[in-house]
């Protein structure tokens, strides 16, 4: 697992939970902002699963 995948999946996570607050306090920017975070997480973190599978085609023997 390298730091994408990791950071990634912690912004994915944190946009939730900023989305849900979002809702609860009935905030439209909070909810989008939550949002944006979960896409740029989610990209992230597929960034970092490409750079992990193309590692462990190179090494493969």
């Amino acid at each position: 697992m390298n730091s994408d995948q990791v950071k990634g999946a912690l912004k994915d996570a944190a946009g939730k939970v900023q989305e849900k607050v979002g809702e609860m306090t009935g905030s439209r920017e909070q909810e989008a902002k939550g949002i944006a975070k979960q896409v740029e997480g989610k990209t992230q973190k597929t960034v970092g699963d490409t750079r992990e599978a193309v590692k462990d085609a190179i090494n493969k023997p």
